[in-house]
């Protein structure tokens, strides 16, 4: 068993899907009833498409939830590889439509120039965050904190919101929050698939060199409730 205070453990993908957009609608609309509003965080790639799905379908008050991705590619918004192309086709759909989504590019260049656009369009966007939804590398990283970029310092102490990345070992230029704006969500689950995933997570926890593996910054410092949402 994986040594952290709540591991979920699925045989079945889409089980798992069902279960964590249960627990993250919940928690949404508890914040909204108690605050008036709610505000999530999401990972791309094709782990949580699933996830985004069920989201999509789950009845609360969307229209009360501010939505934005934990990093984003600095890519035009129709590419390929842009995570906001997938939110938008996979989880603001069906009843999640009218969420408030804040996407992370903007028009300028580089990242290091639409930083502080990004940050502007934020200004609204309730904190501290609700629910966080990380992913995770086989490198350790999470977020856009790569252990092979020059920035992982900055990733990891910064007290700015968000920050570039120019990762070495992974395509494009990145826009991410920090460590210190997402570890203090009130809750953050680590959403992960495959035994591969598992072994990577499990390595995290025998370690603490953190710049080698980001994900032990959460490991180690979450202040939030942390959940582990692993499945085949």
């Amino acid at each position: 068993m994986v040594n952290v205070p709540v591991f979920k453990q699925f045989d079945d993908r889409n089980e798992l899907a069902d279960k964590l957009a249960g627990k993250i609608a919940a928690q949404l609309q508890e914040s909204i009833d108690n605050n008036g509003k709610a505000s999530l965080l999401v990972s791309g790639g094709s782990t949580p498409l699933a996830l985004f799905k069920r989201l999509s379908q789950t009845a609360i008050e969307w229209r009360k939830v501010y939505v934005s991705l934990v990093d984003e590619r600095w890519v035009a918004k129709e590419h390929a590889d842009s995570n906001e192309r997938l939110i938008r086709k996979y989880f603001l759909q069906n009843l999640a439509a009218s969420a408030k989504f804040v996407g992370l590019k903007n028009m300028y260049d580089t990242p290091e120039t639409g930083v502080p656009m990004t940050e502007d369009h934020l200004a609204s966007f309730p904190r501290p965050f609700d629910v966080v939804v990380l992913g995770m590398g086989n490198d350790g990283h999470t977020a856009s904190w790569f252990p092979c970029s020059q920035e992982i310092d900055q990733a990891l102490s910064t007290d700015s919101l968000l920050l570039a990345v120019n990762p070495g070992a992974a395509p494009h230029p990145r826009i991410s929050f920090s460590a210190k704006a997402i570890e203090n969500a009130r809750q953050i689950y680590l959403h992960l698939h495959g035994d591969d995933k598992l072994a990577t997570l499990e390595k995290a926890l025998e370690g603490d060199d953190v710049k080698a593996m980001p994900i032990r910054y959460i490991l180690q410092h979450k202040s939030a409730a942390f959940d582990v949402y692993w499945s085949k």
